[in-house]
């Protein structure tokens, strides 16, 4: 893992227990650019969220230690470590309007009147909301509750900004285009954001870089395209968007290739994304959207297949069909080619290049 020099959030060495025991969190280094957009990505319980906490200052660090700007935080209380927080129930004052909601934290500052009122109208614009300054956030929708949410973390100009599951709690076309409100307004206004999810499709629409969390270590800190296009273990290549999985033996390797043979005995043309040996078993990992239906002559990998199933979804096509012993392989077809799908119990023939295929390692 590269650990650039100009660090602006870094933890190091960090661990977390909260038993004494067990780790939650394992030897940390992470380290995060000024002005960057960084995602914790995982599954329940991998770790994400206690490091946010740290970071925030909600937890404590049980060995280790976080540094802010080059300055250790550990002894450093939350309300002057200048961080912004948005949490996924919004937490705004019901009795209060949405211009109150914004005014408080400034308040509490104790800042001018005058400063006061210049800076909400700001982040109200900033947000679209001038309109609704007068309402309570029970008139509003779970949208501008959360736009509301993230004005008033970015009021006070704080120099970091944290994210927990801001989005969780909204339906999948507001959700999607909060994704874009937030990534939007993090590039016109360059704050170091933390943002933490288990959504995937989350992560790869608004990072810069996205690391992957799994049982309280790191298990891929790339950028998205990177971490999508070469996973570095089964972990992450499932973890990350949809993925057909073929267990198998490494039978030779030329260079950054190799031939793995699967389980059910087809020989497969694959990219090794570490390096194998023959005779080393090995996971294969290949997108769904790689697979091409009736492919060239000349494709590195070709086997006729029974289709099992065909689903419409509209702008694509989910055909699933028995390939190398396993009957829940899936080819991801764009509706625009204009196919005629098959139907199930038909065979036809699919393949792949070899460049598209990545054996991980077992």
């Amino acid at each position: 893992m590269s650990v650039p020099n100009d660090a602006y959030v870094r933890f190091h060495e960090v661990k977390k227990t909260y038993d004494g025991q067990n780790l939650v969190v394992k030897n940390l280094m992470l380290d995060i650019r000024e002005g960057e957009f960084m995602t914790l990505l995982g599954p329940s319980g991998s770790g994400k969220t206690t490091c946010l906490m740290m970071l925030a200052g909600f937890e404590s660090v049980s060995a280790g230690e976080i540094y802010l700007d080059g300055r250790p935080i550990g002894a450093l209380p939350t309300h002057k470590r200048n961080i912004g927080m948005v949490f996924q129930n919004y937490a705004l004052f019901p009795h209060l309007s949405i211009a109150q909601n914004l005014a408080f934290p400034l308040q509490v500052q104790k800042l001018g009147r005058a400063e006061v009122e210049q800076r909400v109208n700001r982040a109200l614009d900033m947000v679209h909301l001038r309109a609704m300054a007068d309402r309570r956030p029970a008139q509003l929708s779970g949208g501008q509750q959360q736009r509301v949410a993230v004005a008033r973390a970015l009021i006070f100009e704080p120099k970091l900004v944290l994210m927990d599951e801001p989005l969780g709690a909204l339906d999948k076309q507001l959700r999607e285009q909060m994704q874009y409100e937030i990534k939007r307004l993090h590039d016109r206004l360059g704050i170091t954001t933390v943002y933490v999810t288990h959504d995937q499709g989350e992560a790869l629409t608004m990072s810069d870089r996205v690391a992957v969390f799994n049982d309280g270590t790191i298990q891929q800190l790339a950028s998205p395209s990177e971490l999508y296009e070469r996973p570095a273990n089964a972990f992450v290549a499932q973890f990350i968007g949809e993925n057909n999985r073929l267990a198998g033996t490494v039978r030779s390797v030329s260079g950054d290739r190799c031939v793995v043979q699967t389980d059910s005995g087809e020989l497969i043309n694959a990219v090794a994304a570490k390096p194998l040996s023959a005779g080393e078993r090995t996971s294969l990992s290949l997108r769904p959207e790689r697979v091409c239906l009736q492919p060239a002559a000349a494709s590195d990998n070709s086997f006729e297949v029974e289709v099992c199933e065909v689903i419409y979804h509209g702008d694509h096509l989910r055909t699933r069909v028995s390939l190398c012993g396993q009957d829940d392989f899936v080819i991801k077809t764009p509706n625009a080619l204009g196919l005629v799908p098959q139907a199930p119990g038909q065979r036809m023939r699919v393949g792949w290049a070899a460049q598209d295929c990545r054996a991980l390692g077992s």
